[in-house]
């Protein structure tokens, strides 16, 4: 086989491989009184990952550690729910008592001045792991993501090993 044929087969071949690799996506914030619901029936954490349109480093947590952790099961619905909060946001979302709010107010509420920021709550919206803010070392950012997973995972179970 010629060597642009084979290139050409090759490509064609791996072409539904790559278009599966993006096949799983973070849930974006819209109710989190029902996600509420959701991690208070599992007794699992909430985390919330604040980020923003054009923010490259959001990008680099959302597509090297979050996605992967969604794609390998491991995680959703086992040790965390996962939603994703835009906060340049123009949508009101509903707060976890109900009410309608901006995304600002929420940023503002859980102090994520920066992102990415990842912020871990429970059922009632309280933080119960120390926040991550942005990403400096990403050699080490997946061992503190798990910490703080595991820290609010204990949280919300009421001191239980994860």
């Amino acid at each position: 086989m010629p060597p642009l044929r084979r290139l050409l087969s090759l490509l064609l071949f791996l072409l539904p491989l790559c278009a599966c690799a993006d096949d799983v996506a973070l849930d974006e914030v819209g109710d989190l009184q029902q996600t509420a619901r959701e991690a208070e029936a599992a007794r699992l954490p909430v985390l919330l990952f604040f980020s923003a349109t054009g923010c490259h480093y959001c990008h680099q947590v959302e597509e090297e550690f979050l996605k992967p952790m969604l794609r390998h099961g491991d995680y959703e619905g086992k040790k965390v729910l996962m939603r994703k909060l835009m906060v340049d946001g123009f949508d009101l979302i509903r707060d976890f008592n109900g009410e309608a709010i901006e995304p600002s107010l929420l940023q503002r509420r859980y102090r994520s001045y920066v992102t990415p920021t990842l912020v871990f709550v429970d059922g009632q919206g309280r933080p119960v792991a120390e926040k991550i803010v942005g990403i400096n070392t990403p050699e080490m950012f997946g061992g503190y993501l798990d910490e703080a997973i595991d820290q609010a995972l204990a949280a919300v179970r009421g001191g239980a090993a994860p």
